[in-house]
């Protein structure tokens, strides 16, 4: 598949006003969008809710294809593959459970519904109905011997009271799961996140990019698998930060850009203090300086500029930023960029 050039100007490749529009030669852009973009606060995953939510997400995203971008989307799942493991448990008197990792696969399926509808009626409304979208379940080798796997992190599903996680930390910790407190708003179960080596399917998502299909993959990071020996595979429960898929994915399609989607406008050092300073364009150096001085910590924004790096270092322009600064972002008016 041809590579996009990437250009001379990192900052304006991703202006809206300067794209081309042929297949062969528009930009590939990457978008990695949060599970919680797709349950705001105070939802509780009713359909209702999140083709809402969902709705949003594309009439953030469709000027980008309106400008001639090959847009390849990855969402997270943090909050309903904890939902989906919940109604399986629950369900569990009468039809066996689900794994973690079969949890993941149905949220793939669920979170890729609602957005190709709503990317569909979005597209409509744009008089774009004939743009091709598919959706793609997505799985993802990761190394038996990550550390991650004995050390769970990850946050995931629904926040819990005190005496409420009291009553399943048991249960939680004979499955080699965890609690953490997570942002005041209660406790969560934490699961093993490891890191992704290889997406088994980014020839077809590459193949379907390459004919100007919008792309919906990697949805919740992927199914996790590991190689056995004779390289059989087998699927493991954990889950896997799509943040990271979607910088593997983005060097495997050579996208010129990744933008992260995340809940603040900008990046900031000292975040949350009287000194916080936005950062607008930074190096892969200096952003690397500032992740191992502590700016960044793992269960905020760290996975998310770690990805940020990858995905610069691999020359294409990371973006972070939040879905209501997007066009702002895209106009370099707002947004943290990270180039090499």
């Amino acid at each position: 598949m041809p590579t996009p050039d990437r250009g001379s100007d990192v900052v304006g490749m991703v202006d809206l006003n300067d794209m081309t529009t042929t297949a062969d030669s528009s930009p590939i852009t990457v978008v990695a969008v949060g599970g919680n973009a797709l349950i705001r606060p105070g939802d509780v995953g009713e359909p209702a809710q999140l083709s809402r939510t969902a709705a949003s997400v594309a009439r953030q995203l469709v000027p980008l294809i309106r400008a001639g971008h090959r847009l390849l989307i990855v969402h997270g799942n943090g909050p309903q593959v904890g939902i989906e493991l919940v109604r399986s448990e629950e369900a569990s008197t009468k039809v066996p459970p689900f794994t973690l990792d079969l949890c993941v696969a149905n949220t793939q399926g669920s979170i890729g519904a609602l957005l190709e509808t709503a990317f569909r009626n979005a597209l409509n409304d744009d008089l774009m109905a004939d743009q091709a979208i598919a959706v793609l379940t997505t799985q993802v080798v990761v190394s038996a011997d990550d550390p991650a796997l004995s050390h769970p992190t990850k946050p995931i599903g629904l926040f819990y009271s005190q005496y409420r996680i009291a009553q399943i930390r048991d249960e939680l910790a004979a499955r080699g799961w965890g609690v953490v407190e997570d942002s005041g708003r209660g406790f969560r179960p934490v699961v093993p996140s490891p890191r992704p080596l290889e997406i088994l399917n980014a020839a077809s998502v590459g193949m379907l990019l390459e004919q100007g299909v919008v792309v919906i993959a990697g949805g919740g990071g992927g199914v996790p698998l590991v190689r056995r020996a004779g390289g059989r595979l087998e699927r493991i429960e954990a889950v896997i930060d799509k943040d990271r898929t979607a910088a593997v994915l983005a060097a495997s399609v050579g996208a010129s850009t990744v933008i992260f989607l995340t809940g603040v406008p900008w990046v900031e050092l000292n975040y949350g203090t009287p000194f916080s300073r936005r950062l607008e364009t930074v190096t892969v150096t200096e952003m690397k300086r500032h992740l191992e001085q502590g700016q960044f910590p793992a269960g905020s924004m760290g996975p998310k500029v770690e990805s940020a790096i990858v995905a610069a270092s691999n020359g294409a322009v990371a973006l972070v930023t939040s879905a209501d600064a997007l066009p702002a972002a895209l106009n370099s008016k707002a947004g943290t960029r990270i180039i090499a």
